[in-house]
């Protein structure tokens, strides 16, 4: 599923990947809150509870969007994270890997103090 995900004034082409768990995070969109920042990471809470599945890992990429079930949280990677060791972002514990940003997901760090982030289904 094609997605557009904003924050301040960046706006991003991403997509969710064809898991449950994600799937279960496209039937409750549009999303729209104030997200949290963790080094070069959003993340905030949805209302969806998921736990760990087949695709379950710390090992995330730039532009990879994972779902954090100890704090029913989504999170976006841009970039290094307090646990990394290189330029890799590392998430505090495993993630379910429930989507992409193709391109551009470093522009997220000029975003960085926004006070809302939306994730909706693109048009």
């Amino acid at each position: 599923m094609k997605i557009k995900i904003t924050v301040g004034k960046v706006v991003l082409d991403g997509e969710l990947f064809d898991t449950d768990c994600a799937k279960a995070i496209a039937e409750r969109l549009p999303i729209e809150t104030t997200p949290n920042e963790w080094g070069d990471e959003f993340y905030f809470k949805i209302p969806v509870e998921h736990p760990l599945d087949e695709t379950a890992t710390v090992k995330v990429k730039v532009g990879d969007i994972g779902y954090w079930p100890p704090g029913r949280a989504l999170a976006v990677f841009f970039g290094p994270t307090p646990m990394s060791r290189g330029a890799d972002p590392v998430p505090a514990s495993e993630v379910n890997l429930v989507g992409r940003i193709p391109a551009g997901a470093a522009l997220l760090r000029d975003a960085k103090g926004a006070g809302t982030i939306r994730v909706e289904k693109a048009a």
